[in-house]
């Protein structure tokens, strides 16, 4: 096979190009959110299962809306080897044949909705960020070029880190004082009991105390998160195909062939696009996961401070509480630090594992958020990279 014949197999003519379509209001926005962190949550419960493993291991939710359920399971009480009945379908099999069907809309259906409401906030405020902050990106087209650099993409990435970090606020202060303990005395009958009493008795002094470190953790890792997704998914592909189709030496072609385009195979964008969720999983871990050590050991100091706020104190002495919380926390996590040889050594400790457990659903939330933004994208003209005297040309 010669060379040019080789050159002229990889380019094919190019479509015509259609014609732009007016703004695309939000609604697309919120769609690509929601489907997305619903496809989170389905695919870390398919991942779950075949690796048998609990979903919270695979996809870190907000609230754990099996937390109930895996209490009133006799096997997971016994600490027995993993098996079927342990799986998400079978902690729900036995609960629902202990309390019956009203289990369910109960005890799993308040914390799963917040859960993919949160994942939905996420999503569409970010694209409405970026959207503010990238005009192209505003347009809501199946394929944004220029892309959006990675500075644009930080900012938007921290700032819907933040807001959905302000809107999981009282959910984060449900889910660290739940004790699966109340449910079984009977002092709460469901969920919904359970937030409304808890927010009535904590206050909104109770939701936010230690609400630092999530809102840290959520703006600096989503920002990370983002910004290391797009950058995968755009710049680093459009540099591979220019840099690989561009080495072709179009001088080297039949005259008749100098009119043609290259279209890139179109296996390559999608493995960029996985690369990419696997990327930002990876990114995001480097936060997120030194935080969760220190806000697990923060969280535990919480009820000590609802006994104390209970009382009426003044705001200077709700201050020094949460100063003193916080010192609290700096003396115990230095001292595990110790023990481990120091703060990267206990910071980091499980990294490499947590990491590997957390990209499948990631991975896969991403893709689909991806395929969901651009199947309510507005059809726009093809994006044409001009290298070496020809164009390489993406739909």
């Amino acid at each position: 096979m010669s060379e040019n014949s080789t050159a002229t197999d990889r380019r094919s003519e190019t479509s015509q190009s259609l014609q732009p379509h007016p703004r695309q209001d939000s609604k697309g926005n919120a769609a690509s959110g929601a489907s997305a962190a619903g496809a989170r949550a389905i695919s870390s419960q398919l991942i779950a299962f075949y690796f048998r493993a609990p979903v919270k291991a695979f996809f870190r939710t907000r609230v754990d809306y099996l937390a109930f359920a895996r209490a009133i399971n006799p096997r997971v009480q016994a600490n027995e080897s993993w098996s079927w009945r342990m799986s998400s379908a079978g902690l729900l099999t036995h609960a629902v044949r202990t309390y019956g069907w009203s289990f369910i809309p109960n005890q799993v259906l308040p914390p799963l909705v917040a859960n993919v409401g949160i994942g939905a906030i996420l999503y569409t405020s970010y694209l409405q960020t970026l959207g503010r902050l990238h005009k192209p990106s505003a347009e809501s087209a199946k394929r944004v070029y220029p892309p959006p650099p990675p500075k644009t993409t930080f900012v938007a990435g921290c700032a819907a880190g933040a807001i959905q970090s302000v809107v999981a606020a009282p959910l984060d202060a449900l889910s660290v004082r739940f004790r699966p303990t109340d449910m079984l005395d009977g002092r709460y009958k469901s969920m919904w009991q359970y937030g409304y009493v808890k927010m009535k008795e904590i206050g909104m002094r109770g939701v936010l105390a230690g609400w630092t470190l999530p809102f840290t953790k959520d703006a600096l890792g989503y920002g990370l998160f983002f910004s290391t997704f797009e950058y995968v998914k755009a710049q680093s592909y459009y540099a591979f195909i220019t840099r690989y189709y561009g080495s072709l030496n179009p001088w080297n072609l039949p005259e008749d062939d100098l009119n043609r385009v290259i279209r890139p195979h179109y296996a390559i964008e999608p493995f960029f696009l996985l690369l990419a969720g696997m990327a930002a999983s990876v990114a995001q871990q480097l936060v997120q996961h030194p935080i969760s050590l220190v806000q697990d050991i923060h969280y535990r100091s919480l009820a000590a401070y609802d006994k104390k706020s209970k009382s009426q104190v003044s705001i200077a002495e709700h201050l020094r509480l949460y100063s003193s919380a916080y010192q609290q926390t700096f003396q115990q996590g230095r001292a595990r630090a110790n023990q481990l040889g120091g703060w990267g050594s206990w910071l980091y400790k499980g990294f490499l594992w947590n990491t590997i457990k957390q990209v499948p659903s990631t991975s896969a939330g991403l893709i689909i958020f991806e395929l969901v933004r651009r199947r309510y994208g507005i059809d726009a003209d093809v994006v044409r990279i001009q290298k070496d005297g020809y164009d390489i040309v993406l739909r």
